[in-house]
């Protein structure tokens, strides 16, 4: 079963179903979530409305963290994903969105990309080791 992102399944302002009266459009269509893990660099690109492309990262190792007191940014190695505030869940499982704490060898960072949108993992350093 395909994910429709329609608004025809809400209900009238008296409460009453609506009915659907033509079939699902194609550009209604949605897609199941990209979980980004720790891992070797594994992308994948997505065909958008216009003929467009998106690349969302499936799992990477590296992260481009900026660190503020020197002003620079620095590519390091993702050792773990220390806590996840999007979900309980993800944390357990290592899984990496926007707001992530994860842990590198500089310190920790938190993540200020969308991995699953934007293609790479970016983030910005709150404690230095």
């Amino acid at each position: 079963m395909t994910i429709w992102h329609s608004d025809l399944h809400k209900r009238k302002k008296t409460g009453g179903k609506k009915g659907i009266q033509r079939k699902k459009k194609r550009y209604e269509r949605g897609r199941d979530p990209v979980l980004v893990t720790i891992g070797e660099r594994e992308i994948k690109i997505k065909r958008c409305r216009g003929g467009g492309v998106k690349i969302s990262v499936k799992s990477d190792k590296f992260a481009n963290v900026f660190d503020p007191s020197s002003n620079k940014c620095v590519r390091t190695e993702i050792i773990r994903v220390k806590s996840n505030p999007a979900n309980k869940d993800f944390e357990r499982r290592g899984i990496i969105t926007k707001g992530a704490i994860i842990e590198t060898p500089i310190g920790d960072a938190r993540v200020t990309s969308k991995p699953s949108m934007d293609g790479v993992i970016n983030a910005i350093l709150i404690a230095k080791k």
